[in-house]
């Protein structure tokens, strides 16, 4: 009896799939100087919607440079950048802001002796009245900010507290909820875990797959192979300004990034040096 394999079900337009669309935010060979020093030189990454790329290396790669030249700050002496497919020039952190990339960095741009209501919106702060009578429309803010951060899992309970009364893992929280609630499709992380112990590091990472959930694009920049390793979609490691190697989730374990940051034969040299000088440290010294 001859049997039929069933057509497979047509793909509806709900259902591309995610690599089919462009990227969220794109650096094609990107290079940076700063006169003879080469800070980067013809680095790419991309970040998609619903994605976390992850951007590792060691203190010197390059990283800052490149946070800041995505984020506006340098504008590329090599190379350009894409937001959903088209090139883009970023003169300034607002032109970056305008098209939906915001940057937390480690200091994260809050104010410990202010309240978490005007932290949430230092800068942008919504008004009532008009003219000289024009003011901080104080319960507005205290409502959105309240609902925002509820909306992303963190319960205050009092917006006017001092923001320096929360966690280090509830601030850096608090920063990602206002760059999303003002716009952001793009996220770049700075060491968001770096000053963080590991409880507070497990909530920071929580919330930022909870925000590749959401659908933004992730660029998590840090050092700690053991904090992106569990939460990346993809894994580009930056060497002396360059890039040494990009990976995708499941082509690369912990070990290997560890040896791919630390220069791979150059760690392994080391190791040997290093175990040389522990055994002629345990040997027994020469009595005549």
């Amino acid at each position: 009896m001859e049997t039929t394999t069933p057509a497979p079900a047509p793909e509806s337009a709900d259902t591309v799939a995610i690599d089919d669309r462009p990227p969220l935010l794109e650096a094609r060979d990107v290079s940076k100087y700063f006169g003879a020093v080469v800070a980067i030189e013809g680095v790419s990454l991309t970040v998609r919607a619903g994605e976390i790329a992850c951007l590792l290396g060691d203190n010197g790669a390059g990283k800052s440079t490149l946070i800041k030249t995505l984020s506006g700050v340098h504008v590329p002496d090599k190379g350009t950048l894409a937001v959903d497919g088209e090139p883009v020039t970023f003169s300034s952190p607002r032109d970056a802001l305008d098209a939906g990339v915001a940057t937390v960095y480690q200091d994260l741009a809050i104010m410990p002796l202010m309240s978490v209501t005007r932290n949430f919106f230092l800068g942008n702060e919504p008004t009532v009245g008009v003219g000289p009578l024009k003011r901080f429309d104080m319960p507005k803010a205290a409502g959105i900010a309240y609902e925002e951060m509820k909306r992303i899992g963190i319960d205050i309970r009092d917006t006017d507290q001092a923001v320096g009364t929360l966690s280090g893992g509830e601030r850096q929280t608090l920063a990602i909820a206002r760059a999303e609630y003002f716009g952001a499709r793009v996220l770049i992380l700075d060491e968001p875990t770096s000053a963080l112990g590991v409880k507070q590091s497990a909530f920071v990472l929580r919330h930022i797959i909870a925000a590749r959930n959401r659908g933004l694009g992730v660029i998590f920049i840090t050092h700690n192979v053991q904090h992106a390793l569990p939460i990346g979609d993809t894994f580009t490691i930056l060497s002396r300004g360059r890039i040494s190697g990009s990976f995708r989730r499941g082509e690369i374990d912990a070990e290997q990034l560890h040896s791919e940051m630390g220069g791979g034969d150059e760690l392994h040299e080391l190791s040997r040096e290093l175990a040389t000088l522990a055994a002629a440290e345990r040997r027994p010294a020469v009595t005549h």
